[in-house]
This record gives structure tokens, sequence and C-alpha cells, in this order.
């Protein structure tokens, strides 16, 4: 296991949540809850970038 693979399962869980959160937020017609889930996925693109970078 390299030094980036904490970070990029760090980063897969957060994609996750913030699928479920957008998808949850368009489902009950919650913008807050889809905004959140989609800066939630953002957050892990950037977390997993980080780890894939510190594998290099």
């Amino acid at each position: 296991m390299g030094k980036g693979s904490k970070d990029r399962l760090k980063g897969l869980g957060n994609k996750i949540k913030g699928s479920a959160e957008d998808a949850a937020g368009k489902a009950t017609n919650d913008p807050d809850l889809q905004a959140k889930g989609k800066f939630d996925k953002v957050k892990g693109t950037a977390q997993e970038t980080k780890g894939k970078l510190k594998d290099t």
C-alpha cells in the first residue's frame, strides 16, 4: 500500500457520501442537502488526487 492510499480511500468515501446526499437532496427537494453533497464530491475528488500525488 502506498503513502497516498489513506487519502484515496477517504476521498472515495467522501465521493460516495456526496453522491448519496446529492440524490437525497434531489429526491426531497432540499437544495441545502444537494449543495452539501456536491461539495463532498468535490472534496473527495481533491483527496483522491492528493493521494495519487503522494504515490508518485
